[in-house]
């Protein structure tokens, strides 16, 4: 049957794909658009599974908090180029995907691509995309905090985000952005030294005592010494790695942990989320 631009366009409009996918799908489907939608949906699975082992290491990192602060999340949407990732459509998409996961509170990732958006799930939304872009796209990231105040922190040109949950409300939410900068440049492992997992401590350890017992400089040391200069080492990586110890990038002069308390005594962060494309 014959097909109208008329009608290609309205296709267009309602699926993002492209006038001649739109063409073939109308014509596949006889002219029933919901039929048509389908087909192109189809055909973005299709292309989904052909570029399933293409690395998609570029795309947007996104972080945001509902209304009162009080729950956050972070969403990671990939895809293969620079070029796609810096794209209006696709920044709004994230950004759409990141409101739908803060408003729902999806149990998990899975659970997240159903949500329905725009008329359609997320899962659908990102096929529909992938056969408009011609590239993949994939959701890779979600996760949310809950505490009695979340602040985000997004890097310019959304590639690395951060999110920190507190134990009380901010009177100065300037200190939350501060600590959730201080997550995203310089990427501690845990909150402070006692919420380190047991794995990365012996782990840590394991080096530190090759470290010390391949030094020249401690060839013939008895073994209280050199367990004395391994607990040194370990607690240089706590101090170096666990938020509240590091030096404060804005005043390398005081802790984290110091900041935090010259600010607002009994303030104290809980956990927190930091997600880097290409990391």
């Amino acid at each position: 049957m014959a097909i109208s631009a008329t009608e290609v366009a309205k296709l267009r409009k309602m699926t993002g794909a492209g006038m001649m996918d739109c063409k073939k799908a109308l014509e596949e489907a006889n002219g029933d658009y919901e039929k048509a939608v389908d087909v192109i949906r189809k055909k973005g699975q299709l292309i989904a599974n052909k570029r399933a082992d293409r690395s998609a290491d570029e795309g947007c990192a996104l972080a945001g908090v509902n209304a009162d602060g009080t729950t956050g999340a972070v969403v990671v949407l990939n895809c293969e180029t620079d070029f796609v990732s810096k794209n209006e459509d696709f920044i709004k998409f994230t950004g759409e995907i990141l409101q739908a996961a803060i408003d729902q509170k999806p149990a998990d990732i899975e659970a997240l691509k159903k949500i329905t958006l725009n008329g359609v799930s997320i899962a659908d939304g990102i096929n529909q995309r992938l056969a408009t872009i011609g590239e993949k796209i994939e959701l890779s990231f979600f996760g949310m905090l809950n505490a009695a105040q979340v602040v985000p922190y997004i890097h310019p040109g959304n590639k690395l985000v951060a999110l920190v949950g507190f134990n009380k409300k901010l009177a100065d939410l300037q200190v939350g952005k501060d600590v959730a900068m201080q997550v995203a440049a310089m990427n501690p492992v845990a909150v402070d030294k006692a919420n380190v997992p047991a794995k990365v401590i012996e782990k840590e350890k394991e080096i530190a005592l090759d470290q010390t017992k391949n030094d020249p400089k401690n060839a013939g040391k008895p073994e209280n010494i050199l367990e004395r200069i391994t607990e040194g080492k370990l607690e240089k990586f706590f101090k170096e790695n666990t938020l509240l110890n590091q030096e404060f990038i804005k005043d390398n002069k005081h802790t984290v942990a110091e900041y935090i308390n010259s600010v607002d005594k009994g303030l104290a962060p809980t956990e927190f989320i930091r997600q880097q494309l290409g990391a």
